[in-house]
């Protein structure tokens, strides 16, 4: 198992890689809500075209309520980074809500190692990594941290516990890896979006929306007919087979938002 770069014991923060970790792979804590996850692929679906503005809030949200975790958030390493600023929350949902674009030092940190790595980690801070910033919070007694990359930038997104020692379990997994792959583009959009803004160019902002609009219909509009039959007792099957079933159009939407990030955009200056 690989474990934390920094002794847990001396900062607080302990980072373990999931690939190897058959622990966290053989959880199987919930079934799927298909109801709320109809609702909440609802919400991304209309920020992506409707209110771009706020699609990492909604994505964060959406991680809160979709895998029951306490806290949810996006960080990116920031483009003016210094060693004691180096990374930022762009994104905050749930008990730590409050800590909407707060700053993070380059080292310790559970973001650094997640990046450094390149793969999904399970991660746990204690009051000791809180005494060490000099800030009060909830501790994290369980969470997953996934790196993300767009356009010459990285950061991670999030989900925490902070009371429960075993909170999550793989399927909470293959959701974030999704809603990571969407932190991605919603990033993308954003700084898009702002160019677009700089430039009022109205035109070019509505065919972009049109443009995705269209692009993530047709998955979207299976898995929301899954879920729509799963909430109305037509398909007869266990919520937790409903659950994976709609993972399954969750991972091919994903797939195609792989491909929208590939896509050429205009330059960007700066993300703020």
């Amino acid at each position: 198992m690989n474990t934390a770069l920094f002794p847990p014991d001396e900062t607080g923060i302990e980072v373990i890689d999931l690939q190897d970790d058959a622990e966290f792979l053989s959880r199987d804590l919930h079934a799927r809500d298909s109801v709320a996850q109809l609702e909440g692929l609802q919400r991304l679906a209309r920020a992506f075209v409707e209110r771009p503005q706020s699609i990492l809030q909604e994505l964060v949200d959406s991680a809160v309520s979709l895998c029951g975790a306490d806290s949810a958030g996006i960080s990116v390493e920031r483009p003016d980074k210094t060693e004691s600023n180096y990374y930022q929350w762009v994104a905050t949902a749930g008990d730590y809500a409050g800590f909407l674009n707060a700053l993070l030092p380059r080292r310790p940190s559970a973001c650094g190692i997640c990046l450094e790595r390149g793969r999904p980690q399970l991660f746990r801070v204690s009051q000791r990594f809180f005494d060490l910033m000099g800030i009060q919070a909830a501790t994290v007694t369980d969470g997953i941290l996934l790196p993300w990359h767009v356009d010459g930038l990285q950061g991670t997104v999030w989900i925490m516990a902070h009371g429960r020692q075993i909170a999550f379990d793989a399927e909470d997994l293959k959701l974030m890896q999704v809603l990571g792959e969407f932190a991605a583009m919603g990033i993308r959009q954003q700084r898009q979006q702002k160019l677009l803004v700089e430039k009022a160019s109205a035109a070019a902002a509505a065919a972009m929306a049109d443009d995705l609009a269209h692009k993530i219909n047709n998955p979207l509009q299976s898995l929301t007919n899954i879920l729509y039959l799963a909430a109305e007792g037509h398909n007869g099957e266990s919520a937790r087979a409903v659950g994976r079933q709609a993972l399954d159009d969750l991972q091919r939407l994903s797939a195609l938002v792989k491909q929208l990030l590939d896509l050429p955009i205009l330059p960007i200056r700066s993300w703020q």
